[in-house]
């Protein structure tokens, strides 16, 4: 982005002390806007570098455009190296257990005398009431908070997949932290903002409780639901390859009957409205299905494509690295993995002035701006010198 046009956040200096997908989320999102964000670290580094399996790409998914400081918050000069950056902070964020800032004195009641103005952004399992002492994951509230009675089949559930309370909690976080610096340009003062993987969670099923207080009648799950639309499925087509199709409107109905020589179902007074068709779907998806089984994937995509009817491949997340749409648009960018060999990963799915926020710093390694964080804070090269000697010393 042009230098006369700077980021929003440019100047904003977030202090996080976040691990695995919530927390750091908040702090990407105010980072790729533009804000210093430094991910204060164990001298071992965040754990969530060292994950396997489903958790391998989360360090280099949610900690781009960080800098990194390592610091053994069990000592008091680590408490105090972080008090000290605390003091330059606009917004501290933090994921850890109930309890855990507080017993450090890195609580937000305890941060507010030394700094009036921070902004406190705590990202929990749930906000308080009864079930703030329990220990909440994304599979834990999806289960408790209905999301994943409706991903899944009739007495099978399924959690959604991705982490979408871990992610969609950070955002929200993220956006308490927009409002409170808004507030804060109107009052002086800052406060604290609280995001919860449980709430986040009913409020992505707040649609499906409303369907029972709009009609009496509670929602079905996902696979087994009544459609609003009568042509609204994943068809197995040609050599089994599978697409998603859809006609959505009457209007959309009369396009994708003539495109496909239904003629004789699109008079048929049975099937006049949308309404009337997903009564029907019972006899008319199977026919629906037998005529388009012998079309292959793409065939039925450029027909769709040509008539502005809704459709889909069915695509595994390895293969949107070669999307077309993705490559084209600069949706994805050069990323630094975790063993130092570069990916692509997704940027934020916005533009500002037809641009996507990019990377401007790297995932830190651990401690990379250690020194000069600690220097510009007030410490002597000694002091620094004893803080990375103690941190060479656990990497030892």
């Amino acid at each position: 982005m042009p230098e006369s046009n700077p980021l929003p956040y440019a100047g904003v200096r977030v202090v996080e002390f976040t691990h695995m997908v919530m927390g750091p989320t908040c702090g990407l999102l105010l980072a790729d806007l533009g804000a210093e964000v430094i991910k204060v670290e164990p001298i071992e580094g965040d754990s969530t570098r060292r994950l396997l399996g489903s958790g391998s790409g989360f360090f280099p998914t949610f900690n781009r455009n960080k800098k990194s400081i390592a610091l053994d918050l069990k000592t008091p000069e680590g408490v105090e190296a972080a008090l000290r950056l605390v003091a330059t902070a606009d917004i501290v964020s933090e994921n850890f257990k109930p309890g855990t800032m507080k017993k450090l004195g890195l609580d937000y009641d305890s941060l507010k005398q030394l700094n009036p103005r921070l902004i406190y952004v705590s990202h929990k399992g749930f906000l308080p009431g009864p079930y703030d002492h329990r220990t909440a994951l994304d599979e834990v509230v999806q289960m408790m908070g209905g999301l994943a009675y409706m991903t899944g089949r009739a007495g099978d559930p399924l959690r959604a997949g991705t982490s979408v309370n871990d992610i969609m909690g950070g955002m929200f976080g993220a956006i308490g932290a927009m409002a409170a610096l808004r507030q804060r340009e109107l009052t002086g003062k800052g406060c604290e903002v609280q995001s919860a993987l449980f709430e986040n969670n009913v409020f992505l099923v707040a649609q499906h409780m409303m369907q029972f207080a709009a009609t009496g009648k509670a929602a079905d799950p996902m696979p087994s639901r009544i459609s609003a639309w009568a042509v609204y499925d994943v068809f197995t087509v040609k050599d089994g390859e599978q697409i998603f199709l859809a006609a959505v409107s009457d209007k959309q109905w009369a396009i994708f009957c003539k495109a496909f020589g239904l003629e004789e179902m699109l008079a048929d007074p049975r099937l006049k409205t949308n309404n009337d068709r997903v009564l029907a779907r019972e006899w008319m998806m199977p026919i629906l299905r037998s005529h388009l089984a012998g079309y292959s994937a793409a065939e039925l995509s450029a027909v769709f494509e040509q008539n502005e009817l809704p459709f889909a491949p069915i695509t595994k997340p390895q293969q949107l690295f070669d999307d077309p749409h993705l490559n084209a648009t600069g949706g994805l960018a050069p990323v630094r993995m975790n063993d130092g060999h570069m990916a692509k990963v997704p940027l934020m799915p916005f533009t500002l002035d037809g641009e996507r926020p990019g990377i401007r710093l790297q995932p830190p390694s651990i401690g990379e701006h250690t020194a000069e964080l600690l220097k510009e804070v007030g410490y002597g090269d000694e002091e620094i010198a004893a803080f990375e000697a103690r941190r060479a010393g656990a990497a030892g």
